[in-house]
């Protein structure tokens, strides 16, 4: 059967709306579907009232690509380490490092922005929330 999408999904300890807000920023993602836990009531799934504002789902679209997020239920937290990176391939070297840069604020910087032998222009960060990004521009040097 022939795979119709392929979306990643980034799962949060609690830290959702802060990572859309940001991917917002960084990234120009636009919110597509938002579903938080308190709406699961309505749906015939009811979760701990004092969770009410965590995002159950969301669909987040950034330029031609989707990425799914959600908050992990808090009695199955989702582990600290991944070897997950999510790709993000610009236009143009401007929007790459502004998005960088704004992803890397609170965050750490695993591989700074640099020409490549590939020919592309690339950087590595792991967001505040613990989303690890490569974030690619084809780049030859003159």
């Amino acid at each position: 059967m022939p795979i119709k999408s392929l979306t990643p999904s980034l799962a949060f300890n609690g830290t959702c709306a802060q990572a859309i807000a940001l991917y917002q920023r960084a990234l120009g993602a636009t919110i597509e579907q938002l579903v938080r836990f308190g709406d699961a009531d309505a749906m015939g799934h009811p979760f701990d009232p004092k969770d009410k504002d965590l995002v159950l789902n969301a669909m987040l679209r950034m330029g031609g690509g989707a990425l799914m997020v959600m908050d992990a239920p808090p009695s199955r937290p989702v582990p600290a380490d991944t070897s997950v990176h999510v790709f993000v391939d610009f236009d143009g070297v401007n929007e790459l490092e502004r998005s960088f840069d704004a992803l890397a604020q609170g965050g750490t910087v695993t591989m700074p922005v640099q020409d490549t032998f590939w020919g592309s222009r690339f950087g590595m960060v792991q967001d505040a929330f613990g989303t690890r990004w490569m974030l690619s521009v084809e780049h030859r040097k003159a």
